[in-house]
């Protein structure tokens, strides 16, 4: 079950190109994740309350249709909402006792809408749930906690600099430059010894007066993304598709390209490391709104991560880890766990994967408390 594998460094390291991107928080397809995450959390607090358990659920498909909007310097106008699209399956009754799942998905969006964006707010949405019954043989492999699915999840540790870099600049622009909302996508690519970062940031629009103004925004987040590489020597260009000349810019009146034109959907963006690595092993499970107690979509991608980081957290090691599941079998007792890593010691990273394994709660507890990223 368990294979240990001595690799010599991250392979990483001998590619002559790596490509590493991320989408921010407000990017459409984040969005949903964060929506879709959001919803499975209030769900299983919903079911613990009632009855003690977490009851059979996957929230994993929002989709956003994009609004349209008329942003100008100084605020222009809003013409259309965005439409918000939640589905997915959920036990909507229990022993008898209604839960009312449409309704408590529909709030959960708005609340995580309110308390995520700078000027993104329910009010220019349009929501609606149309989550259905959950599949009444996926609740008996529910209930005998096994694998409710045949997937593999993966993860590695620690990040590359330029992983470290597109990570840090995503998350810390729109704090940083209180003009830039929180549609920011980041694109770090390294090419032999040349190390090139892009960087999309929607300006809001009623924060800035001038073009000029617009223009010390563009400088000060190259600035800021200069100072977050990780590299001694980085290009870096920000939206690169104005043309000042013909005062075409990118603003816009809620910080998101959701409000005009770029729609989303859960599980198109980030791996549960916040990061789109083309040169690792990734897997195409969205892992945003499953649940998390039998869907190793979700689980094995969040523990293989958390098992190269403790294993290289321990032993000084690059390590990446690859689990797969066979439905109907326990979660706990993956088909293979196959550990690639640098380290010499194999009793000691056996014995961490071992206790990895048995301790799969850990991730249904934090994903439940919401202390993990999906996205």
């Amino acid at each position: 079950m368990i294979e240990i594998e001595k690799i010599e460094k991250d392979p990483v390291k001998d590619n002559a190109v790596e490509i590493v991107e991320r989408k921010g928080i407000g990017h459409p397809d984040s969005i949903c994740d964060g929506v879709a995450e959001s919803i499975s959390q209030a769900l299983c607090q919903e079911y613990i309350n009632r009855f003690g358990k977490i009851l059979h659920h996957n929230t994993d498909e929002v989709q956003l249709v994009a609004g349209d909007s008329s942003p100008e310097i100084g605020g222009g106008e809003i013409n259309e909402k965005i439409y918000l699209l939640l589905t997915g399956r959920a036990t909507k009754e229990f022993k008898g006792e209604k839960i009312p799942v449409d309704e408590i998905a529909v709030e959960t969006a708005k609340k995580y809408i309110e308390e995520n964006f700078k000027e993104l707010s329910p009010k220019n949405f349009k929501i609606e749930s149309k989550i259905g019954e959950t599949s009444t043989d996926l609740e008996q492999v529910y209930e005998e906690l096994s694998s409710n699915d045949t997937s593999f999840g993966v993860g590695h540790a620690p990040l590359s600099e330029m992983e470290k870099t597109v990570l840090n600049i995503a998350n810390k622009l729109p704090e940083e430059v209180e003009e830039v909302g929180e549609d920011v996508k980041v694109m770090g690519a390294r090419r032999k010894n040349e190390k090139q970062i892009t960087v999309a940031a929607a300006v809001i629009s009623n924060r800035i007066n001038s073009l000029e103004e617009y223009k010390q925004v563009i400088s000060r987040i190259g600035e800021f993304a200069e100072e977050e590489s990780e590299f001694e020597e980085v290009e870096v260009n920000v939206n690169t598709a104005d043309n000042y000349e013909e005062d075409s810019i990118y603003i816009t009146e809620t910080g998101t390209s959701a409000e005009m034109g770029d729609d989303g959907s859960v599980g198109r963006g980030n791996r549960v490391n916040g990061l789109i690595t083309p040169n690792r092993s990734m897997s195409m499970e969205a892992a945003s709104g499953k649940n998390p107690v039998t869907h190793v979509g979700k689980i094995y991608n969040l523990k293989a991560k958390s098992i190269s980081e403790k294993i290289s957290d321990a032993t000084d090691s690059f390590t990446q880890v690859k689990l797969l599941a066979q439905i109907g079998s326990s979660i706990k007792k993956p088909q293979i766990a196959h550990i690639e890593t640098t380290a010499e010691n194999k009793e000691k990273i056996r014995s961490i994967v071992e206790g990895e394994l048995e301790n799969m709660e850990e991730i249904r507890d934090k994903a439940v408390e919401g202390s993990l990223t999906t996205f």
